[in-house]
């Protein structure tokens, strides 16, 4: 029985596309967490200077919800690339942003004047643990530079607003400004995410640097 002998082309071809698969999935969720943190601050900051100025119960809640919502955030990220053993800073950062959440609604309980404070260590602890996440993902994913530069904005954001507890300065308002400059970045890395993969023609990726 005579034919061709197989194309190692094709079989290179298929071989290669089932190896990019992981990298396609998690550019995709990657894309759409971005998106979705970009989206989330935006509206957050929108109620910080405007709904909450006139309602200390909104102002309150405005507080305990963002790191809540970053502890939620950072455990789908761990979930959704590989779990906790493959994102150990994200699940530090889960744990971080939970215990700033129930210290937050403490704090705002007891009317302790330092939220400040506890802010400003969380963005501290929380930028260099997103700092360790970009810098391990750089070689796999892209975009990653962006959210190297968020992390080290949010170290610096933290070490700012320690300078300022005790201050003048409204609190609402400077976390708005802080979670502004983190929507920026979110936005940033998930155009970059969508833009490589509409340039790749195939939805995917390859692995790339930053």
């Amino acid at each position: 029985m005579s034919g061709k002998p197989p194309n190692r082309k094709v079989f290179t071809a298929i071989a290669m596309s089932d190896a990019n698969q992981p990298h396609i999935q998690r550019a995709a969720w990657l894309r759409k967490l971005y998106f979705i943190r970009a989206a989330f601050s935006l509206a957050w900051v929108a109620l910080a200077f405007a709904a909450a100025k006139e309602s200390p119960v909104v102002a309150s809640g405005l507080l305990i919800i963002y790191p809540a919502w970053d502890a939620l955030a950072n455990l789908l990220d761990a979930n959704m690339t590989g779990g906790a053993k493959a994102n150990p800073t994200q699940i530090l950062n889960t744990w971080i942003s939970t215990l700033v959440t129930v210290a937050v609604a403490i704090s705002l309980i007891f009317k302790l004047q330092i939220i400040l404070v506890i802010f400003g260590v969380w963005a501290i602890v929380s930028g260099l643990l997103q700092l360790a996440t970009a810098i391990r993902r750089r070689k796999g994913n892209r975009g990653q530079w962006v959210m190297m530069l968020s992390g080290a904005q949010s170290a610096l954001a933290g070490g700012f607003f320690l300078a300022q507890q005790g201050s003048a300065m409204p609190i609402l308002q400077t976390l708005g400004g802080y979670a502004a400059v983190g929507a920026v970045y979110f936005l940033i890395s998930g155009l970059i995410v969508l833009f490589r993969q509409a340039k790749s023609g195939s939805g995917g990726f390859a692995p790339e640097e930053a």
